[in-house]
């Protein structure tokens, strides 16, 4: 599909998602929301893509919302309002359901739904100029759409803070209460990324798809006996997969996995 606002780049089995809105600093319009919901199925259901990073072209990840797109949404009859609100928190949704890893590369801003894009990534790797902020009280919003995945990387009890004071969260931050995990300086972004997806590359593709849904049946919930009945029926089932009984021979055969062949 040909993009207005995105670029894909492929290299090998990465495919990396770039915002193209650079005289902008990415900030997101309907377009962009659109067009990024559709390059997330895209590649989630190309099976020759193993790992999606997503980047932001020029100096900013995303500013968050587009001025004019706000001016636009003020007009909207409640109907439109609602609709507009819904495909924004399924664009977030789908980046956050994809079936393979996906890691967030972000310098400079990324602004409130800048910071809700980099929480619905698995994964984060931020340089040292990046700032985040939930700023949505500033202009007498809330961050609802982008608050299951903001919760999700730095707890309720952050985001009681940073919902309500809306103070910019520098990189160093950001690592400190989760946001991102790892912080670079900006000669070195690319090759962080570069390296945590190649290390990602390494496992089986059915498996890490597994661990995220383990994750998702798990997180939150009592340890007991049905917990542990779960997890238990979920490790047998991964086990009778053809993928690991290739992995666990290739281990024993001391040969690479067929997943990397």
């Amino acid at each position: 599909m040909m993009y207005q606002t995105l670029e894909i780049e492929r290299a090998g089995r990465i495919a990396t998602i770039w915002m193209n809105r650079p005289a902008v600093f990415n900030a997101f319009d309907e377009q962009l929301i659109a067009e990024l919901a559709t390059a997330c199925r895209e590649l989630d259901a190309d099976a020759s893509v193993r790992v999606v990073v997503l980047g932001g072209r020029g100096k900013h990840f995303s500013a968050g919302a587009d001025l004019n797109w706000m001016k636009r949404a003020a007009q909207f009859t409640p109907e439109q309002n609602l609709d507009d609100a819904r495909k924004f928190a399924n664009m977030l949704r789908t980046l956050a359901q994809m079936s393979k890893p996906t890691i967030a590369r972000v310098q400079g801003a990324a602004l409130g739904g800048g910071t809700g894009l980099t929480a619905a990534c698995d994964m984060a790797i931020a340089d040292t100029t990046a700032a985040f902020s939930t700023s949505e009280v500033k202009f007498g919003i809330i961050p609802s759409a982008i608050s299951p995945y903001v919760l999700r990387a730095i707890g309720p009890r952050h985001a009681l803070r940073y919902f309500q004071s809306a103070e910019r969260i520098s990189a160093e931050r950001a690592l400190a209460i989760g946001l991102v995990g790892e912080v670079v300086a900006p000669e070195a972004l690319d090759a962080a990324v570069a390296q945590l997806a190649e290390t990602l590359l390494q496992g089986g593709p059915q498996a890490q798809k597994a661990a995220k849904d383990l994750i998702a049946a798990v997180d939150g919930q009592k340890i007991d006996e049905i917990i542990s009945e779960e997890t238990a029926r979920r490790i047998a089932r991964q086990r009778a997969t053809d993928e690991a009984k290739d992995g666990i021979a290739a281990f024993l055969d001391k040969r690479p996995p067929a997943w990397l062949a």
